[in-house]
């Protein structure tokens, strides 16, 4: 596997310990820093002790198989979930994003596959799209509700914390920034995640609806996110940029 330039670190949760041993191994010679666990328990040990730039994460894990570790670390974290399944059904994708993850891939895969997704994902986290500027924005405020782009979480009109995932917050801060312009799908995926839209993928409005939820109770029926037959989406509401 190739080099890859910064030292980020990943988690590899997995209960095979021959998959954890091969990526950790492979990885590593990409330049990752890889750290490894076998179950939940493991997993917020190792969160616990270290800093985690990507979470790995193995579907059919026991105990605590990975959907309900993926929703638990959305409610307190925006670390980027990559998960990864035995099974291919579209059924266990759609509940992987809908949980919160930011990427989803089946076995058996090849691990250059793997490297190609997490520097995707990495590279969507930690990087505005060019043609998303200003890069200067550090707050958003629209109907009460306060967009935190520095520490990337919401702050809703009683003051509470809305935890956002990744997905989330990268499409909140296209919608922030085309405030009251229908967006369609190819353009929010184009612009959130810097993908080419397909048809068949109805992984962007999945995305909306989980965004919606956290913006639930505002702007009538379907909240502050207007839904526009045949065109798109639509923020509609005055947004003030600081």
């Amino acid at each position: 596997m190739e080099t890859t330039q910064p030292m980020h670190r990943l988690l590899i949760v997995d209960d095979d310990n021959d998959i954890r041993s091969l990526l950790a191994e492979q990885l590593g010679r990409a330049g990752y820093q890889v750290s490894t666990a076998a179950d939940g328990a493991g997993m917020r040990q190792v969160l616990e002790r270290e800093h985690v730039d990507l979470i790995v994460l193995d579907l059919n894990l026991p105990r605590e198989d990975g959907l309900t570790l993926c929703r638990d670390l959305r409610a307190r974290s925006a670390t980027p979930v990559i998960m990864l399944t035995a099974r291919a059904e579209p059924i266990d994708r759609v509940l992987g994003l809908e949980m919160g993850a930011d990427d989803y891939l089946a076995k058996p895969f090849e691990p250059r596959e793997l490297l190609a997704r997490i520097r995707n994902v990495l590279r969507r986290t930690e990087a505005l799209p060019a043609n998303l500027e200003p890069l200067a924005i550090r707050r958003a405020r629209f109907s009460r509700w306060i967009f935190d782009l520095e520490h990337r979480h919401l702050v809703d009109p009683d003051g509470r914390v809305v935890v956002l995932s990744g997905a989330e917050f990268r499409l909140l801060r296209v919608f922030v920034g085309h405030a009251n312009k229908v967006l369609s799908r190819e353009q929010l995926v184009a612009l959130s995640t810097g993908r080419n839209y397909e048809s068949q993928d109805r992984a962007i409005d999945l995305q909306v609806s989980r965004l919606r939820n956290k913006l639930a109770d505002d702007g009538g029926p379907d909240g502050l996110i207007k839904t526009v037959r045949n065109e798109g989406y639509v923020l509609a509401t005055a947004v003030t940029l600081e």
